[in-house]
This record gives C-alpha cells, sequence and structure tokens, in this order.
C-alpha cells in the first residue's frame, strides 16, 4: 500500500507560518511613533511583565454597612441634585422658542410640565435602589431635595406659560367677572 501523507518539507508556507509564527522584525525605518503610543520595544517589555508577574492583585476590603449607606447617601445626592443640571439648557430652549404658539413652544410647554409632574409622582421609585434601614431617615431629606428641585422645574413651565400669555394674570383675563360702572352723569350732544 501505498503511503499518500505529504513529508513536512513540501507544506506551503502558510501552514508553517501559521505553526511556527515569524519572529517579530524590530523597526529601523527611522520613522517615529506617533505622539500618544508607546515605542515597540515598550510593548513588548510591557507584556513581558505582565506575563512574568502573575502574583494576584491584593484582595479589595469589604466595606461596612455604614460606609455602603455612606456611599448610597452620596450616591442618591446626585441623583436628587439631577433634574437641577438640565435646567439652565431647557430655560434657553424655552427663551429662544419665543412666547408666540407654535407647535415646538406647546411642545417644550408640555414636557415642561410632564418631566417634573412624572418625577414627583416616581420620587419612592427612583430612590428605592439606595434605601436601607440604617439610613431612610437621611433619605428622606434627599427625597425632599429631589422634590423641590422638581417644582423648580415647574416653575420654569409657569414662567414660559406665562409669557406666552396663556396665564389669567392681568385684568382683561376677568372682564366677564366685573361689574359694569354706572357713569355718575351723562352728556348729550347739541345739534
Amino acid at each position: 500500500m501505498a503511503d499518500f501523507r505529504t513529508p513536512a518539507a513540501s507544506a506551503p508556507r502558510w501552514v508553517t507560518d501559521l505553526t511556527n509564527p515569524p519572529a517579530y522584525k524590530s523597526k529601523n525605518s527611522g520613522i517615529a511613533d506617533p505622539p500618544g503610543y508607546p515605542p515597540s520595544q515598550a510593548i513588548q517589555t510591557t507584556k513581558q511583565k505582565k506575563d512574568s508577574k502573575s502574583t494576584p492583585a491584593p484582595a479589595r476590603k469589604s466595606q461596612t454597612p455604614e460606609e455602603m449607606d455612606t456611599l448610597k447617601i452620596k450616591k442618591a445626592w446626585e441623583v436628587a441634585l439631577g433634574p437641577i443640571k438640565g435646567l439652565p439648557m431647557t430655560g434657553i430652549m424655552m427663551y429662544m422658542s419665543g412666547n408666540s404658539l407654535q407647535i415646538f413652544s406647546i411642545m417644550m410647554v408640555f414636557m415642561a410640565f410632564k418631566n417634573p409632574l412624572m418625577g414627583i409622582l416616581a420620587t419612592n421609585q427612583a430612590f428605592e435602589r439606595f434605601e436601607t434601614d440604617g439610613n431612610r431617615a437621611r433619605l428622606l431629606q434627599v427625597k425632599l431635595a429631589y422634590v423641590a428641585m422638581q417644582v423648580v422645574a415647574l416653575a420654569l413651565g409657569v414662567w414660559k406659560v406665562n409669557s406666552m400669555g396663556l396665564l389669567p394674570t392681568t385684568r382683561s383675563d376677568w372682564l366677564a367677572w366685573e361689574a359694569q360702572r354706572e357713569p355718575m352723569e351723562g352728556a348729550v350732544p347739541a345739534l
């Protein structure tokens, strides 16, 4: 029987390159590395250092419940102050949309009322992930601050509605309920 195996010497070059990759060619072209990239030799040395270091990193110290409560309160304050961070941009957009009744200004007013009202209604859901038995009292203050920030956002919407002339704040808006004045004298024109 004939042996149909090919000898190793006649294997294609790509097969030998896959099994034995070629050695790294250092660049001697005189072209410097771009700014921000480490030199090629530094990359090789860091890889060698990582390979030689097989010691595990020190384990992280577990935090006490008091420390966890403090961290949760800090994160809750970030959530509570979140609505006020978008207020300057909303105010600028409302100012730039003008005071006329257009679709853009109407949508801005709708969103100015919808978002704070939904935020106030979802106050407990916004802070339930931060609430524990140890920080329940301190979280109440954060919730009140959150509601106050939502009320400030709502006041911006009221300002926009007033500047558009949709709030009845002038005397002419209430003329239907005002009694007509009776004249004390009358004038009759002469012929």
